[in-house]
């Protein structure tokens, strides 16, 4: 009896184990962050249509698929290197907890799962632009890594396309208003990569990740870069009011949430040091998030 509780335990661990790394291997927590600024996109725009699960789920769990299936290829593609960087030593592919043809099968499914889920519930331009990130996440971007900081505006679009994906699924066009919240996350990109980049400076330079701005290094000229993209984000912050896309309320969240981010940066630009930074990190992983929830309170009737 023991031997078989022993033999349970220990099947019931793999299990544990292996789903843990296919977890890891999509970047879950990154692929639902991202699902729901697609998800985000999709209520600001439906507005002229009554609201569509189909399209609602389809978007949701396309969008999480293909997420998922752009980041697993990432890992793939810098698996060697994963192994030099100490935040990514213990990813599932360095460890060799999943093969690389299980991998390499895993992501194909998850990728091709994905669009066809898109192009079944949503339409062809949000499948097509869900292909397109895809391809510049994987194809363009994780290379250009280690060219230079050219990567991180290439990382940007479709960093900044699931909110697109979401006002296309809803509306199936690509307006102003589309434009605006592509180009709120689009922005916010760069103080976001930029304040990892000086954290994780030293695991990048093993690796030979070239992203920060002003020849790569951690000065002025780089804090100051970073001070003046999150200062671009107070206007464009305020856009989906001025266009009557959200209320007041919001402009306002946005407008205070952009003051605090700001000045998160001159801290960064007076001493330079790593505490500064993950400030600014921290304060982008919040900005985002609150500033969409924000806007869809405000766009939800009362």
């Amino acid at each position: 009896m023991k031997t078989m509780d022993v033999a349970g335990n220990s099947a019931i661990e793999f299990v544990k184990v292996r789903a843990r790394a296919y977890m890891d291997l999509i970047k879950f927590r990154l692929s639902a962050l991202v699902t729901f600024s697609a998800v985000f996109g999709f209520i600001l725009g439906d507005t002229a249509v009554a609201f569509s699960w189909p399209h609602f789920l389809g978007l949701a769990l396309g969008g999480f698929l293909i997420t998922g299936a752009s980041g697993a290829a990432n890992e793939i593609l810098e698996r060697d290197l994963d192994k030099l960087m100490k935040r990514t030593q213990n990813r599932p592919l360095p460890l060799k907890i999943i093969s690389l043809s299980e991998a390499y099968l895993f992501t194909s499914l998850l990728g091709f799962l994905g669009i066809g889920i898109l192009w079944i519930f949503t339409n062809p331009l949000t499948t097509l632009l869900g292909i397109l990130s895809m391809v510049l996440y994987i194809f363009v971007y994780t290379p250009l890594k280690r060219v230079g900081p050219i990567a991180v505006f290439v990382g940007a679009i479709p960093g900044a396309m699931p909110p697109l994906l979401g006002w296309t699924a809803a509306t199936g066009s690509i307006s102003y208003e589309a434009l605006i919240i592509f180009g709120i996350q689009f922005i916010w990109q760069f103080p976001h990569f930029w304040a990892i980049a000086w954290v994780s400076d030293e695991d990048y330079q093993r690796a030979g990740f070239k992203l920060l701005p002003s020849g790569g290094k951690k000065d002025l000229n780089t804090a100051f870069q970073i001070m003046i993209y999150t200062l671009f984000l107070l206007p464009l912050g305020l856009l989906p009011t001025y266009f009557g896309l959200t209320g007041l309320n919001s402009g306002i969240v946005a407008t205070v949430c952009g003051v605090l981010f700001l000045a998160q940066t001159f801290s960064l630009m007076r001493d330079g040091s790593r505490k500064s930074a993950l400030r600014i990190m921290f304060g982008s992983f919040l900005y985002l998030p609150i500033v969409q929830i924000a806007y869809l309170i405000d766009k939800i009737p009362s």
